[in-house]
């Protein structure tokens, strides 16, 4: 590391620090050099500008990362980690980021793609030298190691239930009738006042977002607008998004005010919520309750909570409640390989289907070199998540995801 400065001519650009970084001991296995300067945009700009001058060259999105898959450092799952810890909205999702930068992901896909080689050089042998063992010994001996391979693969295709979950979150969808508290639970969940709340009907008309970290696990709650009939157009639209969006949902919060009379308008919506995958809050107890568990309709719900969301009283039981609902307890980030990204998934749906395809062959008994073109096939899928039987078309495709300088 140099100390010094930053000069165009005889003008003082900035005082820095150069880092060399001599090949293969850099991120790129090439050599590079890191310029710190005191930041700030005019200042960086002046530096970026005045080494175009002197002939480098901007990078691309991701082209650093790219550079460090292409010359071998790291496999292409590692490099499409690189962007999952960048964009990590809990210390869950970027654990589970470096456990694949560090190659878990790669190590478990590459004891796969070895086991597949063994079944495929039995097989081999059995071509060359086929009094080696009798047809029903061989059967049997690859019928288990193909079901050891399977059995690994499921479990990784398994993973991805949860790996979605850490990623992208769970989808909630905030739904109830017009003043039963919807804004209210928004803006106690997220300890500020982010949604407007006024003793007016239908002051929310269109969907709030906002993220919010439960157990490790980031909660995409969205604010809907209240559902009623209305003459209103405006309200009207944003209650179809309102509908639209409890059906996409991965959790439904239905909120109830519990200090009035149930309504039939309350009753039509609890008739088109799914049991496994709604919380029903009975909000304002605060006020006296006129609704609760055992009310026609809400009784059949297996998640009820008593709450005053103004009061933020019930708040730590919705948390438990949506804790035990995806089982977020049981994600095991430190121990547990967890496939995250959906090229991966659809790669080992794609193999799973390959060796099966191999098992039906082995099955009925065809000929031993077509269950091998099956097992090829499974080769290549798995060669796709680590980049050896990517197409430039993905590649090109992973990398342009990233920002400037990664």
């Amino acid at each position: 590391m140099k100390y010094g400065y930053i000069v165009d001519h005889e003008t003082i650009i900035d005082e820095v620090l150069v880092s060399y970084f001599k090949k293969p001991k850099s991120y790129t296995t090439e050599d590079m050099c890191e310029i710190n300067s005191h930041g700030g945009n005019v200042i960086m700009r002046k530096i970026l500008e005045l080494c175009l001058k002197n002939g480098a060259e901007l990078a691309e999105p991701g082209e650093f990362t790219k550079r460090a898959f292409l010359n071998g450092r790291i496999d292409l799952s590692q490099a499409e980690s690189v962007i999952d810890i960048i964009n990590a909205k809990t210390d869950r999702e970027a654990k589970e980021g470096i456990k694949q930068l560090e190659g878990f992901l790669a190590k478990e896909i590459k004891e796969i793609k070895n086991k597949v080689l063994d079944i495929m050089t039995n097989i081999e042998v059995s071509i060359d030298y086929p009094e080696y063992d009798t047809p029903e010994i061989m059967e049997e001996e690859l019928k288990t190691k193909m079901n050891v391979v399977l059995k690994k693969l499921e479990d990784l295709e398994k993973s991805f239930a949860n790996g979605k979950i850490i990623k992208e979150g769970i989808k909630t969808a905030i739904i109830g009738r017009p003043n039963a508290g919807k804004s209210s639970l928004l803006n106690a969940i997220l300890k500020e006042e982010r949604a407007i709340v006024t003793e007016y009907e239908g002051t929310t008309r269109d969907t709030i977002e906002e993220f919010v970290n439960i157990n490790g696990i980031p909660l995409k709650l969205i604010d809907t607008a209240g559902i009623r009939k209305t003459q209103n157009e405006i309200e009207k639209i944003g209650i179809e998004k309102s509908k639209k969006i409890a059906k996409e949902a991965d959790l439904i919060i239905f909120i109830i005010d519990s200090s009035k009379d149930i309504t039939q308008e309350d009753y039509e919506i609890l008739d088109t919520m799914q049991p496994d995958k709604t919380i029903v809050i009975l909000n304002k107890i605060d006020l006296g309750q006129k609704i609760d568990r055992n009310t026609e309709k809400i009784n059949k719900f297996h998640h009820v909570i008593d709450m005053s969301a103004l009061k933020r009283k019930g708040l730590q039981e919705l948390y438990e409640k949506i804790t035990e609902l995806f089982n977020l307890n049981e994600i095991n980030v430190e121990n547990d390989i967890v496939i995250t990204n959906e090229r991966h998934k659809n790669q080992i749906q794609k193999a799973i289907q390959n060796l099966k395809k191999a098992k039906e062959s082995l099955d009925k008994k065809m000929p031993i070199d077509i269950i091998a073109i099956s097992l090829k096939d499974v080769l290549m899928n798995l060669g796709e998540i680590t980049g050896e039987e990517a197409s430039e078309e993905i590649i090109h495709e992973i990398f342009a995801r990233f920002c400037l300088g990664k």
